[in-house]
């Protein structure tokens, strides 16, 4: 017979059990989006053309892997809108040194980096600088996680 402290223990602890085994079982999308806005609203395309994380509008914007992409102008959209793989970030906009380490976490627009014409986002710009150490070394790591660290 359990004690009956042990059982209240046991009862108390339960909704957080319950809660973790939620946590467990849930995915994370495919697309790192706030609102079902990827990319904290910035123009992937920008990133490739300006060099620098311009903000999009919603007047220009497409719906992709279950995110809504936001576009500094109609000309961005429409190239997106026609190759989606070749302006999306890497590992749907999630931070590629996290994606390298096994885990999944948001990334903001000023940390980024394109190398041999891909688009990678990072948490910070001092997580930005542990990437750069080592690109080619990381992007291996972080393309043999990718997608299984989604749950």
């Amino acid at each position: 017979m359990i004690p009956r402290r042990a059982a209240l223990g046991l009862l108390a602890a339960a909704p957080a059990l319950v809660a973790l085994v939620r946590v467990a079982r849930a995915s994370t999308p495919p697309v790192f989006a706030t609102d079902g806005i990827a990319i904290n609203g910035i123009d992937p395309v920008a990133y490739f053309t300006q060099s620098a994380p311009v903000a999009g509008q919603a007047g220009f914007a497409v719906d992709w892997m279950g995110a809504r992409w936001l576009f500094s102008s109609g000309e961005n959209r429409d190239r997106f809108a026609a190759d989606p793989t070749a302006f999306a970030p890497a590992y749907g906009g999630y931070c590629a040194w996290a994606a390298s380490r096994g885990y999944v976490a948001d990334t903001v627009p000023e940390a980024w980096t394109i190398h041999d014409g891909r688009l990678f986002l990072n948490a910070s710009l001092r997580i930005r600088r542990r990437w750069e150490r080592d690109i080619p070394g990381n992007v291996a790591l972080a393309d043999a996680n990718w997608p299984a660290i989604l749950g």
